[in-house]
Formats: C-alpha cells, sequence, structure tokens
C-alpha cells in the first residue's frame, strides 16, 4: 500500500524525492538559503557510511588530517585553470569583525591549494613520498539551484589528497581509490556503478584526468557518484615544490586527489526508494532492524521482544524495540517511510510457538522461529542487499541503449530517460551537438567497452576514438 504521505514517483518524481528527505526525517531546511540541516537520522547514515569508507581509506595506508577552512587568494591564483574552473562557485570573506582585509578569503570549495603550500613546506627527498592524506570537511559551493543532498552550498565529503615520487605511482593512485569507490557503491551501498575517463571538456579544473563512478537512479538520469583525478607535476610546478631525487637532482612530484560527499545520500535514495519512502542498504541503515511488539500489553511481550533485542545488539546487530503506544499499522509505516531493512513482529500468539514474523523492507514475510533467530536475521539482512542490488542492476540494464546515431537517442528517449552507449570522434564540438540535439551529456569513457571496426562518431560519422555513455544526470 502506497503512503499517502509521499508524491508518487512516477506522478512527479522530484517532489517524491523532496517528500522522502523532509518526511523520513534525514533533512530540514535553514535561514541559509541552499543549505541544510542534517538531522540525526540522516546523520546516522552519513556516519556509517564514513566509518566504512574511513576503514578502506585506512587499510590502504591514508592517514586522515585537517586542513584550514580559508584559502588567501594569492594562494587560489596560483594554478589558474583550477582558479578559473572554481571562480563561479567561491564565497569571499572580505571582513574580519568591522575591519576590511588586505586580502580576500576564499572559503574552501576544495583543498588542492592548501595541500600543495603544505607540502612545499614537508617535502624535501624522496624518502618524504609518498604522503597519504585524507579529510573529512565541508566545503561551500555557491550553487545557483540546490536540492538537499544533490546540490546544497555547503555540504559534507572526504578529499583525499596524494603526493609521489612518481607519474606511474600517482596514475596508479588515481586508478585505485576509484576501485575503492566503486567497491564501496557496490558492495556496500548496493548501487552497480560504471568506472570510467571523464572527457577533457567535464575533467576537473586543474587536473591531466579525471575518472568517475557514474550510477543509474530509479528515474534513468545518472549520478556522478565518486571522482578521482590525476594532476600531474602541474600543481607542483605552480607552488614550486620539488625534491632531491634518487639521482641528487631536483625534481616536481606528482599528485592526485579524489572524493565523495553527501550526493551518496541522494543516490541512495534514488536507487533504492520507493512510493512507501526510503529502502536503505543493511550496511548502512542506522536501525537495521525494528521489533514492533503487537499487543503489548499482554503478558511476556515486551521481555520478549527485548530478549531478542539483546541477542540481535550482541550479534552486532543494530536493533530497537518500539514500545511506544502508537498502533501496529502506524509502526509499520513509520519504519517502512524510515528504510528500515527488517522488521520483526512479535505477539501473544507468537511467544506461544516459540516464533515471530520476519518482514522484509525489499517485500515478503514469514514466522520464523526464535530459536537461532540472530543467523535468521542475517541471512534476511543479505537477502535485502541482494534484493536492492539485482532491481539497481536490472533498471539499468532495462534503461541502457546502444545508439549509432541521434535519431536512435531521441526515439529511445521517448520511453524515458536513461543510458545510452555511443561512439564518438574526439571533438569537442561533436560532445556539444549531442547534447545540445538530445538533452544527454557525456557521463564517461568507460573501460570495459571497445570500439568496433566501423564504428563512426553518432554526431558527425567521422572516425570514432572512444565509446561513450551519455545521459541525463543530477
Amino acid at each position: 500500500m502506497k503512503n499517502d504521505a509521499i508524491t508518487a514517483m512516477d506522478v512527479d518524481f522530484a517532489k517524491w524525492f523532496t517528500d522522502v528527505c523532509m518526511k523520513a526525517e534525514l533533512v530540514s531546511y535553514t535561514s541559509v538559503k541552499g543549505c541544510m540541516v542534517i538531522r540525526p537520522y540522516g546523520y546516522a547514515i552519513w556516519e556509517n557510511i564514513t566509518r566504512i569508507l574511513d576503514g578502506m581509506f585506512k587499510a590502504t595506508g591514508h592517514e586522515n588530517v585537517c586542513m584550514p577552512m580559508f584559502i588567501p587568494e594569492s594562494l587560489l591564483q596560483k594554478e589558474k585553470d583550477h582558479v578559473n574552473g572554481f571562480a563561479p562557485e567561491v564565497a569571499w570573506v572580505t571582513h574580519g569583525g568591522s575591519e576590511k582585509l588586505e586580502e580576500r578569503l576564499c572559503v574552501r570549495p576544495t583543498s588542492e591549494t592548501l595541500f600543495c603550500d603544505h607540502y612545499k613546506n614537508i617535502i624535501e627527498s624522496y624518502r618524504d613520498l609518498p604522503k597519504l592524506y585524507n579529510q573529512w570537511v565541508s566545503v561551500v559551493r555557491w550553487e545557483k539551484t540546490t536540492r538537499p543532498f544533490l546540490r546544497s552550498r555547503e555540504f559534507l565529503w572526504q578529499e583525499g589528497h596524494t603526493i609521489h615520487e612518481t607519474a606511474a605511482e600517482a596514475e596508479a593512485e588515481t586508478r585505485k581509490m576509484l576501485d575503492v569507490y566503486a567497491e564501496f557503491a557496490e558492495k556496500t551501498l548496493a548501487i552497480p556503478v560504471i568506472k570510467g575517463k571523464k572527457t577533457e571538456s567535464d575533467k576537473f579544473a586543474g587536473a591531466v584526468s579525471t575518472y568517475a563512478i557514474e550510477a543509474l537512479m530509479h528515474d534513468g538520469k545518472a549520478l556522478q557518484a565518486g571522482t578521482s583525478h590525476y594532476f600531474g607535476d602541474g600543481f607542483a610546478k605552480a607552488f614550486d615544490i620539488k625534491f632531491t631525487g634518487r639521482d641528487n637532482k631536483l625534481a616536481y612530484p606528482h599528485q592526485t586527489s579524489w572524493g565523495v560527499s553527501t550526493r551518496l545520500m541522494g543516490g541512495i535514495i534514488m536507487t533504492h526508494g520507493d512510493d512507501n519512502g526510503l529502502v536503505l542498504p543493511p550496511a548502512v541503515a542506522p536501525i537495521q532492524v525494528v521489533i514492533i511488539p503487537i499487543q503489548q500489553q499482554k503478558e511476556g511481550v515486551l521481555p520478549k521482544a527485548q530478549e531478542i533485542a539483546d541477542k540481535l545488539g550482541a550479534a552486532g546487530v543494530r536493533v530497537k524495540v518500539d514500545d511506544s503506544n502508537n498502533s501496529p499499522g502506524w509502526k509499520f509505516a513509520e519504519y517502512e517511510m524510515k528504510g528500515v531493512p527488517v522488521r520483526i513482529e512479535i505477539g501473544p500468539r507468537d511467544l506461544a510457538e516459540n516464533k515471530c514474523v520476519v518482514a522484509l523492507r525489499t517485500g515478503g514475510k514469514n514466522p520464523e522461529s526464535l530459536d537461532g533467530i540472530e543467523e535468521t536475521v542475517k541471512t534476511a539482512l543479505d537477502a535485502v542487499y541482494t534484493a536492492l542490488l539485482q532491481k539497481a542492476l536490472k533498471n539499468r540494464e532495462n534503461r541502457t541503449h546502444t545508439a549509432k546515431t541521434l535519431d536512435d537517442i531521441n526515439n529511445a528517449l521517448e520511453g524515458g530517460d536513461g543510458l545510452f552507449l555511443a561512439a564518438w570522434c574526439g571533438e569537442e564540438a561533436c560532445e556539444d551537438g549531442v547534447t545540445e540535439k538530445t538533452g544527454v551529456r557525456s557521463r564517461c569513457i568507460p573501460f570495459d567497452k571497445e570500439l568496433s571496426i566501423g564504428d563512426v562518431c553518432v554526431c558527425c560519422g567521422k572516425e570514432a576514438k572512444h565509446m561513450v555513455y551519455w545521459a541525463k544526470a543530477y
């Protein structure tokens, strides 16, 4: 049964998304336009994301640091491509108290320049390399159009920054961290992604190469879920970062950066949600199992519910007993809205039979023995993850099209948005032409798709150089 508090997805997907964000108490609006309060339930999801990702980063040798929020304008100006790329989104501090600052301070939109300024002070020899750093901070980008999680003027993220002795090491780091993101998206969030390289026009400002993971949302639009950038020695030259190499000569080091943000929260909502609200991957759900006592006033019901909760908690499951005075029906709808993966119902009749009812947020409910309930629940959580991943894969498969011409794209779009795999000549004019004539944009040059003999550009018909995924995107 549909939750009437939420707009149906097929009626207005954008309104559905906002309804879920608000009704599931993930965020609320603030008096600062374009900024959001991430409420406790929403922040608990983000905490689980950060906990898991942070462990993956540390397992690959990275250390956490924290750079300042403010960047002097002169520092930002040192890398021209970089500053030009961010100029439209930069927020500036011009006064400290009542006094005008001698130099404007940029409120951090990203931290490449700050890390470079630091590297210059701590790197002297190849023995000081590599530096494998990451930070969890907020950044500010003055977006004109904002939506919760997808685009806000201040948002939370992690940004990894590393510096290496050789280009090969830095390039390997860039690809390795992209693989980390892809593994996290698929194995933790149940979001299948495409790995690939961004086109020259779409790469990060100041980068030699930008790589990305691209996910397809329920409505057929793409979401850039994470990026990894190889900078070469461009930033090092701009900031005059040098080290004494193994040959006793001065050399410039090579850098990377990589990041994901609270956009992942939007990705979870738009990949897995339904007309009843959130559907959360078990690994990041604040509550993995909710226990609903039925006729809780009857003798033994609440103690048994708590006993089950204690067993599950001891087994490492995040569990809640809802012993409030709300009706069972209200509770069912509430925890469906919040996307809790597994619900356990237990009442007097269940007690008598040493059973409970186990319901999955992805569908299906069955009576189960209370004996071995820990393993039953873990199997149920695995089943929810598998169902989410399979549903997302099926959605992507159904919405992915191969296109030889622009008419192929436009004809397929009549049936709804999706991914379009089409050959491209490599010319920016044709990249722009595809967008102008169809509305889809290049997303990435996938690693796993090769050109076939005779493939020609979807726009101009000349010899193709790359296969590209195109889509409308958030």
